[in-house]
């Protein structure tokens, strides 16, 4: 990506497509994110989602097409190569260990130690400082900081989450169905500081079953179905219950109505007076 174009895509595939065997899991997929930007892939279940985020994340390596991060083209062989380019994802799990402190939580894979092994030991206080002001910093507030994250809500949980993965450098932030498991309340949180990483500058690839959240904060939307691309296009460029239709089964859904509509019921006085001539 050259330093003096802003809008140039940090993630960007080019007619991707992952094979599993004889098996066809997506087929000729563009799709790009760049700084500042929300982009939200949707689709059923079945449609693909997850093996595009795998490629992205590093998890899976693509068959056919081209992915570049930053312009450069990669083949990612582990989510640690992803992880190195600033591409971070935050699974539904969260890869959060319920009984420890969120500080801990916080610093979890990547801890601040000191001396060498066996007499290395963690720098707590430090790491409890930190956690505590990076998390203020995103306007996070946790009552405890020592508190065990499975006190925590849903939501609280998911900011936890994206709090830690851009405090660990990510660039480009995955997050993998983060409103699906929440009520309203709690998934206005995350939607929330989804909307606050945009203006932090990150590039957020938001993958949704829910049209109605990904809207919310939507920049562009890619929807996939089985495997393919069905509709991309920028926020602009499409309504609320457009993007609905598109979610529902557009033109297939219809077809259904069609067929399932039932005949007007007949007027009760013309049946009466069929039975009195008769």
């Amino acid at each position: 990506m050259s330093d003096n174009d802003p809008s140039s895509p940090l993630v960007e595939l080019a007619g991707v497509g992952k094979n599993f065997g004889n098996i066809i899991a997506l087929s000729d997929v563009s799709f790009a994110v760049r700084p500042a930007e929300v982009s939200c892939i949707l689709g059923d279940n079945g449609a693909g989602k997850s093996t595009l985020i795998k490629i992205i994340s590093g998890l899976h390596q693509h068959s056919t097409g081209s992915y570049r991060v930053d312009g450069e083209p990669v083949k990612f062989t582990s989510p640690r190569d992803a992880l190195d380019r600033g591409i971070a994802t935050v699974y539904q799990d969260l890869a959060l260990v319920p009984l420890m402190p969120v500080w801990r939580n916080f610093f979890l894979g990547s801890e601040l130690t000191s001396g060498v092994w066996p007499f290395r030991q963690i720098r707590a206080e430090e790491m409890r400082a930190t956690a505590d002001a990076e998390l203020k910093a995103m306007g996070i507030e946790v009552p405890d900081i020592n508190q065990p994250v499975n006190t925590l809500s849903g939501g609280q949980r998911q900011v936890l989450a994206i709090a830690r993965a851009i405090h660990f450098g990510a660039r480009v932030l995955i997050l993998d169905e983060p409103t699906a498991a929440l009520g309203v309340k709690q998934a206005g949180v995350v939607l929330k500081y989804i909307s606050s990483a945009r203006e932090a500058g990150l590039g957020v690839i938001l993958i949704s079953h829910n049209p109605h959240h990904a809207y919310l904060v939507g920049d562009h939307f890619t929807v996939l179905k089985q495997g393919t691309v069905d509709l991309s296009a920028p926020r602009s460029e499409l309504a609320l219950d457009e993007l609905t239709h598109y979610m529902a089964g557009g033109a297939e859904l219809e077809t259904l109505q069609h067929e399932l509509r039932r005949m007007d019921p007949p007027d009760v006085g013309a049946v009466h007076e069929l039975s009195e001539s008769r």
